[in-house]
């Protein structure tokens, strides 16, 4: 029996979180939850959207399931997200991007995992007014970040069956910066003489991608390239409403879905748990229980390829709980 935390978010958070929980339970996973609760629901009781309490259970727990959590505008409040990957160094951002039968998109055979440093680059917000008219930003990338998110590229795509690696960057412009990730992605590829290293430049990527995204395997980014990319991918395969997440460090693991709280529509019944299933689905793998993990995820795929009881962002009528109890049917 493994603890996890489970942090249920605000918004659509605790409809889609309950959804997940049910189906892990039917599935018969050998989970015990410690629920955590965060985001702007807390900050009246608490003072702040993520308590101490929260990173004391993971690190506690080594591993959480997440739903979406609110960072409130105008409070001053740091996202939540943010907090959580700098408090755990929770440096690799897992995003993989699959066609699912019964998602209707423009694109067949898509099968990309996008691995994006999760630490530095532009996104260590190292920024200043210079003055009225000119505001600077500084770039920063480091042989210690570069050289472990390329070793978790590669030592995932051994375990996962993979192929090809491709090393994303700007190096033909930041010489210096991106030049350096590419090198610790050269120096990390000659470990791995299985697989196959290729190098591209993010532009011609993102023009590749909507050409020929069945061409692409594992892409490994620096952080700012990474953001935008793993979201053009989610598109490529259907949506935020089906991309799942997971942030990665050396000790703990969080895995959650990309999509946002829907404070719109919450508590309406309405909201679609895919991504958070699919979040669960690779968080039961991540601690060693595949065959729940396929199980479920046989059932999901089943219910979205039937059709016959989807949610409305994906062409049905279908409510939270009726989608989540078909899936359930389907185990």
């Amino acid at each position: 029996m493994q603890t996890v935390t489970l942090i249920p978010g605000d918004g659509i958070g605790p409809e889609i979180t309950k959804a997940a929980v049910d189906i892990i339970k039917a599935a018969g996973a050998q989970i015990e939850w410690d629920i955590q609760n965060a985001g702007t629901d807390v900050i009246e009781k608490e003072g702040k959207p993520l308590p101490d309490r929260v990173i004391e259970s993971i690190k506690k727990n080594k591993v959480a399931l997440k739903a979406p959590v609110t960072t409130p505008i105008g409070k001053g409040f740091r996202s939540v997200n943010v907090q959580l990957r700098k408090a755990l160094d929770l440096y690799a951002n897992l995003r993989p991007c699959k066609n699912i039968d019964g998602i209707k998109t423009r694109y067949d055979n898509v099968d990309i995992v996008i691995v994006r440093e999760n630490t530095e680059d532009l996104y260590a917000g190292i920024e200043r007014q210079i003055d009225e008219d000119t505001a600077e930003s500084i770039k920063i990338i480091t042989k210690k970040a570069s050289l472990r998110i390329a070793e978790f590229a590669f030592n995932y795509a051994v375990k996962n069956n993979r192929k090809t690696v491709h090393a994303v960057s700007k190096a033909n412009i930041c010489k210096l910066t991106d030049g350096l990730f590419l090198n610790c992605a050269r120096e990390i590829s000659q470990k791995y003489p299985n697989i196959e290293y290729k190098e591209i430049l993010v532009d011609n990527l993102c023009m590749q991608l909507v050409q020929n995204p069945e061409k692409f395997d594992i892409l490994v980014l620096p952080n700012l390239y990474g953001d935008i990319v793993s979201d053009l991918c989610a598109g490529l395969v259907g949506g935020l409403g089906i991309a799942q997440g997971a942030n990665i460090g050396m000790d703990y693991a969080v895995f959650e879905p990309v999509h946002g709280s829907a404070p719109d529509i919450k508590g309406q019944n309405k909201a679609n748990p895919t991504a958070l299933i699919l979040s669960a689905i690779e968080m039961l793998k991540y601690i060693n229980q595949r065959n729940t993990a396929e199980k479920i995820e046989r059932a999901l795929f089943k219910t979205l390829k039937t059709g016959n009881c989807l949610t409305a962002d994906l062409g049905g009528d279908a409510s939270t709980i009726d989608f989540t109890s078909e899936i359930i049917k389907n185990l």
